[in-house]
């Protein structure tokens, strides 16, 4: 027989070795902590960072109802006294209460790790899908430059240009012309005003221009002598933007391919010229949805804004054509008054005129009355008187009328 002193209440009662080996095989022996500790300590080794936190709390969990279970054999061996038999019961029962809650932590154990196996696949997948679609976009870059390089070897400067106005072009008519059934994009062949830009894009809603973007094409090949810079151009096509009425500017250009600027994605050069941005090939699709669905978003204040205009306008014309027409009116009565004295002033020159002329006609029939009365009153005599030459000769030419 042994004693055995319970730790709470002091009482000693006493139990046979059979009694007492069974008691201490079976609750909490040296072995079964060990083998415990063993395989709490390989589960946390085995999780992550998560698992770890979770498998701590289902540990601490744990050893709280290992503490509360040793409470309650400490009490059912104080309470059991001399009853080895209720004792042996009471632990048997525990013990099996203790091992089913064992065998339900580690069943959460092992949900643990199959959510954690599980995740960690997850990630797997969503990385292995981010890395090929990463792969697959630089592959087409890397392709897209391959493309372009081989362009530039081929073909000549002028061809250059005149390709990558082609690619912008089929890339809006065959991608997104859907997109935009009702909008306009055409080449501006208008030089009129001395230039003219590449492209020109405008959208419609319900027949309102509710967006209009001028395009400048720039591209060079490698073996240009003379490397132009993005900014040589943004003058001109400010200058053929506000020409042809266009609200936005953009420079698709392969210009300068070693920027980290322009390769980074849309550039925003308002700082130099308004609403004028620089872009790749490749964003050229980008950058028309970009300034369409923020122009969308306005389209309603536009009509407004327009209509108010277009009423401020009304006004203004009117007041305009008035003043025009009071104006012209004004100088249309002076130049008529001035007319109109100008002609009384030269009726009255004119009858003073035609008075001067009608005195020098009184004047000269008089003369020509007093002339022919003295023709009237001429005869040879009179001529010939003191003349006697011309007296002999008219008497020898009467003689010989005789």
């Amino acid at each position: 027989m042994r004693e055995l002193k319970c730790p709470k209440c002091g009482s000693v009662f006493s139990v046979d070795e059979a009694d007492y080996a069974s008691i201490v095989s079976q609750v909490k022996g040296a072995e079964f902590d060990a083998e415990v500790a063993k395989r709490l300590a390989e589960l946390r080794r085995q999780q992550q960072a998560e698992e770890q936190a979770r498998a701590a709390r289902a540990e601490k969990a744990w050893q709280g109802e290992i503490f509360k279970r040793d409470n309650e054999i400490a009490a059912l061996k104080a309470a059991a006294g001399q009853s080895a038999d209720a004792l042996r019961i009471a632990v048997l029962q525990e013990q099996q209460r203790a091992v089913e809650t064992l065998r339900a932590k580690e069943a959460e154990i092992v949900q643990l790790k199959a959510d954690a196996k599980l995740a960690r696949s997850e990630a797997s997948v969503r990385e292995n899908s981010i890395k090929e679609s990463y792969e697959g976009k630089l592959k087409a870059a890397e392709e897209q430059v391959a493309y372009y390089k081989d362009l530039k070897t081929r073909l000549s400067t002028k061809m250059v240009g005149e390709t990558l106005e082609v690619h912008c072009s089929t890339i809006f008519n065959g991608e997104m012309r859907p997109m935009f059934p009702n909008a306009y994009f055409e080449k501006d062949n208008d030089a009129s005003g001395g230039s003219k830009g590449d492209f020109i894009f405008r959208d419609f809603v319900d027949g309102f221009e509710y967006i209009s973007i001028m395009f400048e094409m720039k591209n060079e090949m490698d073996e240009t002598a003379t490397k132009h810079k993005n900014e040589d151009f943004f003058k001109k096509l400010d200058a053929d933007r506000n020409a042809k009425g266009c609200e936005y500017a953009v420079l698709v250009s392969l210009l300068e391919p070693e920027s980290e600027l322009y390769n980074g994605g849309i550039v925003d050069v308002s700082y130099r010229y308004p609403k004028m941005y620089v872009i790749r090939p490749q964003f050229f699709k980008s950058m028309i949805t970009l300034l369409v669905g923020a122009a969308r978003k306005t389209v309603d204040y536009q009509k407004q804004l327009a209509e108010a205009k277009s009423q401020s306008l009304d006004v203004t014309h009117f007041e305009e054509n008035l003043m025009a027409f009071k104006e012209a009116f004004g100088r249309n009565y002076r130049l008529a008054s001035d007319k109109f004295k100008t002609a009384i002033d030269e009726i009255d020159k004119s009858i003073a005129h035609l008075q001067k002329i009608k005195e020098a006609l009184i004047g000269s029939e008089n003369n020509l009355r007093l002339a022919n009365d003295k023709a009237d009153a001429l005869t040879i005599k009179k001529l010939t008187k003191g003349n006697p030459t011309m007296m002999a000769k008219f008497e020898d030419l009467s003689g010989m009328i005789d």
